[in-house]
């Protein structure tokens, strides 16, 4: 049974880090007069909106990764269930995880590159990834170990 929610929460943290994420460029896009050309949200697929002609493409771009970890992280402080921490110290591992991933590969396509070639310092972003993989990587870590450890019978 252990095994089974564990495997239901990581789905579950799938679906909000890709659904938190998304929306947030999707919100970032719409507060500074974007146009949404497509969008994809679906989290069986690599979820992704375009959005051209955009005038702030940082805002944009950083609305991802900071909504991805904000929403979640305030909707664990105020659910205040291991389970809701779970899910929002994977979405605080995976955003950074994502970026750092996206920078090295250097695919045009993904964030990290388009917001250096939107005029982000190399330096922020890599701040924010060194802090969301390390707190990130020790809470989930934590979450992980907690929700697959053996209750005392």
């Amino acid at each position: 049974m252990r095994i089974a929610s564990f495997a239901a929460l990581l789905l579950a943290s799938w679906c909000v880090m890709t659904l938190t994420h998304e929306c947030g460029h999707l919100v970032g896009g719409a507060c500074c007069g974007a146009t949404l050309k497509e969008a994809e949200l679906a989290p069986w697929r690599l979820p992704y909106s375009l959005h051209s002609p955009d005038p702030h493409p940082q805002i944009t771009l950083w609305c991802g990764p900071i909504l991805g970890v904000l929403i979640p992280v305030s909707l664990a402080w105020l659910i205040h269930r291991d389970s809701a921490w779970f899910i929002a110290d994977f979405c605080v591992l995976a955003n950074g995880s994502y970026l750092t991933l996206s920078w090295i590969s250097g695919d045009r396509f993904l964030d990290a590159p388009r917001m250096l070639a939107a005029g982000t310092p190399a330096w922020l972003l890599a701040s924010y990834c060194v802090i969301t993989v390390s707190v990130g990587y020790v809470r989930f870590r934590n979450d992980c170990i907690q929700c697959l450890r053996s209750s005392p019978e």
